[in-house]
């Protein structure tokens, strides 16, 4: 091989006397990622993130669903089990998901029209859209 590079391609890595060599992970830091709008990132995952619109339910889905309700006046005191569907609103956005939560319930406040739950958990009742005894 002749080349203009030939006579260096073997020769040993200079050395400068006066500085130590870079330890390896200061060398590495050199070549991290730079990010110059900083929590671009994250404010592009949650304007994407998805949120379902809150229901409508229809009439004859609120009748069953009160036919439910007044099942369960009737069995309170025994704390029945049960599994609920609910619409969770989103606080940073319009919309929100649904989530389904099984416990025993502790009472019903009629006059926050609150369903809580022995862990502690309150549903607000206008949010509900499926109830299981």
């Amino acid at each position: 091989m002749t080349g203009p590079y030939d006579d260096i391609l073997d020769a040993p890595r200079p050395r400068h006397e006066g500085h130590p060599p870079m330890p390896m992970e200061k060398r590495a830091a050199q070549f991290l990622p730079f990010s110059a709008l900083t929590g671009l990132d994250a404010l592009m995952e949650e304007e994407a993130r998805l949120t379902e619109d809150r229901p409508e339910l229809g009439e004859d889905a609120l009748l069953a669903l009160d036919e439910r309700f007044a099942r369960l006046r009737a069995r309170l005191s025994e704390q029945p089990e049960i599994t609920i569907t609910y619409f969770r609103s989103d606080e940073k956005k319009d919309g929100g998901r649904y989530e389904t939560q099984t416990g025993r319930v502790r009472r019903l406040d009629e006059v926050n029209r609150t369903l809580i739950l022995t862990d502690g958990t309150a549903i607000h009742l206008d949010t509900v859209v499926e109830l299981q005894i």
